[in-house]
């Protein structure tokens, strides 16, 4: 039996990147997927075209998760098209680097939004339908830069271990109506986003990883797949790394 055949995800950002490869695996481990995108439809149609050649339902939906209401929103249009949903994924997210000395506000604000109070406000929509069904599974996607900070990147840390913290707190907020939560951290991983690092951030990262190669990520989608499982079914406020060694 496949692993997660049955249940219906929903990931937030996956049209590209780590958030694809995490939809990828879940139609292949038999799940209806339904996924978010914000501009490009045809490249989000092309998505939802892949997932369902494994057999599986899939559908494409343009939302900002940023937007409170538009999450409630998104969460609602899922449900009454597929009937529950079992797993959220909370992969969206941005970076707007930069110095802190010269950050601006605007900088700061975007990326806490994209990729911190979007994944409150999908929890936030969620939850009651999750503990009315009496099983769920929240899986948010933090980063290593969230644990050890990154020059450059103090708004995206600061969302990143804001995710963490957040994971922890809803964790024991539903554990005892059979709903997790739970946060995967991932390292350098090869996606659209960090092939546009300098060559010199890229170095500096590959020096960091005692496995001493980028991760790939297929990688971290299995991760999110074995959180969504009835395999972790006793799993509930951990930070899994996904990072080649960073972490120790």
């Amino acid at each position: 039996m496949k692993l997660v055949e049955g249940k219906v995800v929903l990931i937030t950002g996956a049209s590209r990147g780590i958030g694809k490869a995490i939809a990828l695996e879940y139609a292949k481990q038999g799940a209806t997927v339904a996924f978010t995108y914000l501009n490009s439809t045809q490249k989000a149609l092309e998505v939802e075209a892949e997932l369902k050649a494994f057999g599986v339902e899939a559908k494409a939906y343009q939302s900002d998760a940023s937007k409170f209401e538009q999450a409630k929103d998104l969460i609602e249009q899922v449900v009454a098209d597929f009937g529950r949903i079992d797993v959220l994924i909370n992969n969206a997210g941005i970076t707007r680097d930069g110095l802190l000395m010269r950050m601006t506000e605007d900088q700061w604000d975007a990326v806490i939004d994209n990729n911190l109070k979007s994944a409150f406000n999908t929890i936030r929509a969620i939850t009651p339908i999750m503990l009315r069904q009496r099983q769920g599974s929240i899986i948010n996607m933090s980063s290593i830069v969230g644990e050890k900070g990154n020059p450059g990147q103090a708004n995206y840390a600061a969302s990143k271990a804001g995710l963490i913290g957040l994971t922890m707190s809803v964790a024991k907020e539903c554990a005892a109506r059979g709903v997790r939560c739970n946060a995967i951290a991932p390292g350098f991983i090869a996606t659209e986003m960090t092939n546009e690092l300098s060559d010199e951030a890229k170095k500096y990262w590959m020096n960091l990883i005692p496995m001493r190669r980028v991760g790939e990520a297929d990688e971290v989608a299995q991760v999110a797949v074995f959180l969504g499982s009835s395999m972790a079914s006793y799993v509930t406020g951990q930070v899994i790394n996904c990072c080649g060694g960073v972490s120790l």
